[in-house]
């Protein structure tokens, strides 16, 4: 945009009156899915001109008639209830001893040397090595995949909230002190707004990974969920069934990142920042 439109725009705003957004502007939401765009009309080109192998690779328009007709048997619904449900169990879990074991690290140096390392030596661990010993501990039903989930929202989430509670400026702490607030005041009503928007990150990032342990436990000793759908379509050579999997997964996490980046708008109305 112009120097001149932005200064038009710029000047109805302080005359109280609706700006007039141009085509640019007005399309600006749809950039973002411009790239995706792109790349779906390239994909179905090739296909469309047979140069893709269309069992090893078929093309978008095959992926959607795989996918509708998964819907209507009803195994796709199904499988997607089952993941979306250990997904949210796992997630609230592992956002609560993540926030709680952060917060404790973060105000306290009796909790940083108790639970910091710890954690540190678990975030190095793959949810794969962990996948046969959480079978092996706690059986093949539903507790190992939401264990596993919880194990991966639990991590990023510390570290983001103990991060974020120690680049808290220190004045802030002294002035409630002085203010003769209690810890736990000062932890609830100081600590964790200041540390709000290191949060959000890491709830962003622990979400992210909640999709991808779930994939790795349901690959694993399941017997319903999108990760057993993509194992027995692996099984039996069904590429298109596959795909559809990890599209869905895919559409899942935009899906939960569209939605905290929802939440950070809300909680951080106030705060302005650069957004390029």
């Amino acid at each position: 945009m112009s120097d001149d439109s932005s200064a038009a725009l710029q000047a109805e705003r302080i005359a109280g009156r609706r700006p007039r957004l141009g085509v640019w502007t007005a399309l600006a939401g749809l950039r973002s899915w411009l790239s995706i765009l792109v790349f779906l009309l390239a994909w179905y080109a090739a296909s469309a001109a047979g140069w893709l192998n269309p069992r090893t690779l078929p093309g978008p328009d095959r992926l959607l008639l795989t996918a509708w007709t998964m819907v209507q048997d009803g195994s796709l619904p199904h499988a997607l209830l089952v993941s979306l449900s250990r997904v949210v169990q796992g997630s609230l879990l592992g956002l609560a001893v993540g926030l709680a074991t952060g917060v404790f690290a973060g105000f306290s140096r009796l909790g940083e040397d108790l639970v910091d390392k710890p954690m540190q030596m678990l975030r190095t661990i793959p949810f794969t090595a962990l996948v046969p010993l959480f079978i092996l501990w706690f059986g093949i039903d539903e507790t190992p995949k939401v264990l596993l989930v919880a194990f991966g929202v639990a991590v990023p989430m510390y570290i983001n909230t103990f991060g974020g509670i120690r680049n808290v400026d220190a004045k802030l702490v002294e002035v409630a002190r002085v203010a003769r607030m209690g810890r736990f005041a000062i932890a609830l009503q100081v600590l964790l707004p200041a540390a709000l928007p290191s949060l959000l990150v890491g709830l962003r990032f622990a979400l992210g990974l909640a999709w991808v342990a779930v994939i790795i436990a349901e690959t694993v000793g399941a017997d319903s969920g999108i990760g057993f759908l993509l194992t027995n379509a692996r099984q039996f050579v069904r590429t298109d069934i596959m795909l559809v999997c990890v599209a869905v997964y895919a559409l899942l996490g935009l899906a939960t990142d569209y939605g905290v980046r929802l939440l950070e708008r809300l909680l951080l109305s106030w705060r302005r920042v650069y957004t390029g």
